[in-house]
């Protein structure tokens, strides 16, 4: 079986979010524990398991894991998987489109790399979770909650730098993973960190799933719909964030850093 570790949302080696990708064989494609065994050894935030599908909706199946547990959407893994089935796999074609837990998702190889088409999720307003200021080290602006995520607003670029976050504190909060957001104050038009200890990931480098949330947060505010996010992990990296509609379009290059032969029982 085929592996690979890439770096995805970012044009240079060691930066942007590594996610392994898995082209499984005919005897582990349906094996869930085998999946998240090999995603636990990786010990990326995300490892996935693409698989050839005959469906008239998608080409591929696709799932994500990470070192605990399946999730329902990932960014970086998708841009990730894509880029090795475009580049090094079996597509054959510039556009890929994938079966998953969110549906019918959409990868297209063009002179910007690679963009996703995925829901958007528009933030709700919820109840500020007791604590939060004390969990994050900084004071919330605003709050409110996409999908499974929970995004905070900030009041700088520097207070998203500067959180410290308690990850026992935001593990017990009834969310996926935790969007520390502002305006951005340079290139990016809004920066942002996440944080996911409860299902294994301290500090994401670069989440494009976050921006689907992100997106629909920001838009309104810059009253814009084409956008650039930063995430200001050490890493780092660049997402591409377009509005329509419904959906997000989610843009970024990727870049192959090991290949391999999985050997396994």
């Amino acid at each position: 079986m085929r592996i690979f570790v890439v770096d995805a949302f970012t044009d240079r080696p060691f930066r942007g979010n590594p996610a392994g990708v898995c082209l499984p064989d005919s005897a582990h494609v349906d094996d869930v524990a085998w999946m998240q065994s090999v995603a636990t050894e990786l010990r990326h935030s995300e490892t996935a398991f693409a698989v050839p599908t005959a469906g008239v909706d998608a080409d591929f199946a696709l799932r994500w894991f990470t070192p605990q547990t399946e999730v329902d959407l990932c960014g970086h893994a998708t841009l990730a998987t894509a880029h090795v089935l475009f580049g090094q796999g079996p597509a054959s074609t510039s556009r890929i489109r994938f079966a998953t837990r969110s549906g019918v998702l959409t990868a297209t190889l063009d002179s910007s790399g690679v963009l996703l088409d995925f829901p958007a999720l528009p933030p709700r307003e919820v109840p500020v979770p007791a604590d939060l200021g004390l969990a994050l080290g900084v004071e919330p602006i605003r709050v409110a909650a996409g999908g499974d995520d929970l995004l905070v607003e900030v009041a700088s670029e520097a207070a998203v730098r500067a959180v410290v976050p308690d990850l026992e504190m935001i593990a017990a909060l009834p969310y996926r993973a935790l969007i520390v957001t502002a305006a951005g104050e340079g290139r990016a038009d809004f920066v942002s960190r996440v944080f996911a200890p409860s299902v294994g990931i301290a500090e994401d480098p670069v989440t494009g799933s976050a921006h689907c949330v992100l997106g629909p947060y920001w838009a309104p505010r810059l009253d814009r719909r084409r956008m650039n996010g930063a995430q200001l992990s050490a890493r780092g990296g660049t997402v591409g964030v377009e509005l329509v509609g419904d959906r997000v379009r989610l843009s970024g290059r990727a870049v192959t850093v090991l290949e391999g032969d999985l050997v396994t029982d």
